[in-house]
């Protein structure tokens, strides 16, 4: 599931990228849907900031930890939780 829009990301392609933009590609890169210059203005960011290398670091050790969650591992009240999260996520989309 993509978590942002690729809205917008061709313009300025010859800039360098501020962290917040770095932020917001950090999805479409782990997918491995950003291409040619996109990717390469990413990974020129990330060479220079260790603070966007670490969050793409922590991005990387949530999903693998998230990935080993079941159902199972669910409090009733975590899975009420996580369904009220996602119904106001959709409603704000």
């Amino acid at each position: 599931m993509r978590l942002i829009s690729r809205r917008g990301l061709g313009a300025g392609l010859g800039r360098g990228l501020v962290c917040q933009q770095a932020v917001e590609l950090v999805t479409l890169y782990l997918e491995g849907a950003l291409r040619g210059a996109e990717r390469r203005r990413f990974e020129k960011h990330l060479a220079g900031c260790p603070h966007c290398t670490e969050y793409l670091a922590q991005i990387r050790e949530t999903i693998r930890l998230a990935g080993r969650v079941t159902p199972g591992d669910l409090t009733p009240q975590m899975r009420v939780d996580l369904t009220d999260l996602y119904r106001r996520w959709r409603e704000e989309g």
